[in-house]
């Protein structure tokens, strides 16, 4: 095991460099940033075998970028909680979003798109708080999944469905296809109340280089047009200099106050 005094991609990619690292486990986030920092091609990576990423959806746009600058690494998707434990997962393969979850030990049933785990190394409860098990030691994960077979794509968590007239929007599918626009390092998509449709749909952009806001609200609607739902579409466009990320890499969703005119 490496450990560095700094999780930057620069610094992450100088430790693997330096010590032949062969395995890196990481989140979507933080590989969106080494794709950013474009940190890879200042340092020697061919040591890596295999990278595992978890804890949050992976946009597709990503995972492809990340198959063509490391084509000679493997891809898994990895799943775990604290209340359940690690479970074992496979990968249908490394381009894949699809993934088996569970093994020996673990216990899986989808009920209503919602994936919930019995385990044998859950945890015994929360201090001076409910179970969150019910009376046959299942538990609600509360990620939202597609079931293809065998197989599970995990959509992202009950709690930020975005719901915009009925209509369920998952802010990581929005996420992947903003990330093939130029200009846009990193994108946040969640939703504001709206007193006609419930929730409608905002995007915090990080941008690579400034932008008129005008323009680029426009430039977002039209590439949107086609690839997404009008559902689906952000109505409100912020830009953020502020990063999008938590000291874990994951992604920071948070309300934002937006100006009516946005």
């Amino acid at each position: 095991m490496v450990t560095t005094e700094a999780r930057s991609p620069d610094r992450v990619c100088q430790a693997i460099e330096e010590y032949r690292v062969q395995l890196l486990p990481t989140t979507p986030t933080f590989l969106n940033m080494l794709l950013i920092s474009e940190a890879y091609k200042t340092h020697d990576l061919s040591s890596l075998e295999l990278i595992t990423y978890g804890t949050e959806p992976m946009p597709a746009t990503t995972l492809n970028h990340l198959r063509w600058v490391f084509p000679q690494v493997r891809f898994k998707q990895t799943y775990g909680l604290s209340e359940v434990g690690i479970l074992p997962t496979k990968s249908q393969d490394s381009s894949s979003l699809l993934v088996k979850v569970g093994g020996a030990g673990y216990e899986t049933k989808v009920v209503d798109n919602i994936l919930w785990i019995r385990s044998d190394t859950a945890m015994l409860g929360y201090l001076n708080a409910s179970s969150p098990f019910d009376a046959e030691g299942w538990f609600n994960t509360g990620d939202v999944v597609e079931t293809h077979g065998e197989y599970l794509r995990i959509l992202g968590r009950q709690s930020e469905i975005i719901n915009v007239g009925g209509e369920k929007v998952y802010p990581a599918e929005v996420e992947s296809v903003l990330l093939e626009m130029e200009n846009i390092r990193d994108v946040t998509v969640k939703g504001v109340p709206n007193p006609v449709t419930g929730h409608m749909v905002i995007a915090i952009v990080c941008l690579g280089q400034w932008e008129d806001p005008t323009v680029l609200r426009k430039r977002i609607r039209r590439f949107c047009q086609g690839r997404l739902a009008p559902y689906k579409i952000p109505r409100l466009v912020e830009i953020s200099q502020d990063e999008l990320y938590s000291e874990r890499f994951k992604k920071v969703r948070v309300s934002v106050e937006v100006p009516p005119s946005s």
